[in-house]
């Protein structure tokens, strides 16, 4: 009886070691993976900072304005006039500000229990 539990125990530390084993390399394997994706992310922080950089540079009015003249004739277009972007005289008017004295009448009427549009009914002869 304690042999077999013994040949028992045997197997089953082999095969528990075995999974500590493969255990152990596939974290080792991740930790791998994981390294070289930290240095593929920084390479491309780095990258897009420098694209960035160009980007800023190339955006500068001063870089572009002589491209722009260039070819200003084959593109057929011309600078912006103000008269594009409308006037003065086409921006609406400010709305009228309410009548309030008008409006307190009405308040008033009202709290004083006379309806104004029956009063209008009643001289316009409707009921």
């Amino acid at each position: 009886m304690i042999r077999n539990l013994n040949i028992l125990l045997l197997f089953s530390s082999v095969l528990m070691l075995s999974g500590v084993y493969a255990l152990k390399f596939s974290i080792e394997h991740t930790a791998s993976e994981r390294t070289a994706l930290i240095a593929r992310i920084d390479q491309q922080e780095g990258d897009l900072s420098l694209l960035k950089a160009d980007w800023a540079v190339l955006n500068q009015p001063g870089h572009i304005d002589p491209i722009v003249r260039r070819h200003q004739a084959a593109l057929g277009i011309v600078p912006v006039k103000q008269e594009q972007f409308g006037s003065f005289a086409s921006l609406p008017m400010r709305p009228v500000k309410p009548n309030s004295a008008a409006l307190n009448a009405l308040f008033q009427s009202l709290d004083a229990g006379i309806d104004p549009i029956d009063a209008i009914l009643e001289l316009e002869g409707i009921e």
